[in-house]
C-alpha cells in the first residue's frame, strides 16, 4: 500500500486532532466534517478498504467497531450516530486506507445517498 494521508497522521508526519489512540487504532476528528460530530477511526495496519481486508483481519475489524463504540461514549453522542465504511470509489472512499466515520450530533437521514 502507498503511503497515505492517513499513514502520515500514524507517523506524526502531519498534525491531527487524534482524540483515541491504542496499540491498533487511532481516532481524530476529520478535517472536511459532514456532520456537528465527525470522528475518522482507522486501522494502524495498511488495510487499503475493507474489500481488501483478510479472514487474518478479523480480531482487528472487530477492535475497529468496538473503538468506534468507545469513542462515540467518550465524546458524549448519548442521542445516537451513524457508523459509515466507504468501500472504493463508487462507495466514495477518497483516501485508499480503511476507515470508519463516526457521524453525529444532529439527526441523520436516510437514504444517506
Amino acid at each position: 500500500m502507498s503511503e497515505t494521508i492517513f499513514s502520515k497522521i500514524i507517523n506524526r508526519e502531519i498534525p491531527a486532532d487524534i482524540i483515541y489512540e491504542d496499540d491498533l487504532a487511532l481516532a481524530f476528528k476529520d478535517i472536511n466534517p459532514h456532520a456537528p460530530v465527525h470522528i475518522l477511526v482507522i486501522p494502524k495496519k495498511p488495510i487499503t478498504k475493507l474489500e481488501t481486508a483478510e479472514s487474518e483481519d478479523q480480531n482487528l475489524m472487530g477492535h475497529l467497531l468496538l473503538t468506534a463504540k468507545r469513542v462515540a461514549q467518550q465524546i458524549n453522542l448519548t442521542k445516537g450516530y451513524r457508523i459509515v465504511i466507504n468501500n472504493g470509489s463508487d462507495g466514495g472512499q477518497t483516501v485508499n486506507h480503511l476507515h470508519l466515520h463516526i457521524l453525529g450530533g444532529r439527526q441523520m437521514k436516510w437514504p444517506p445517498g
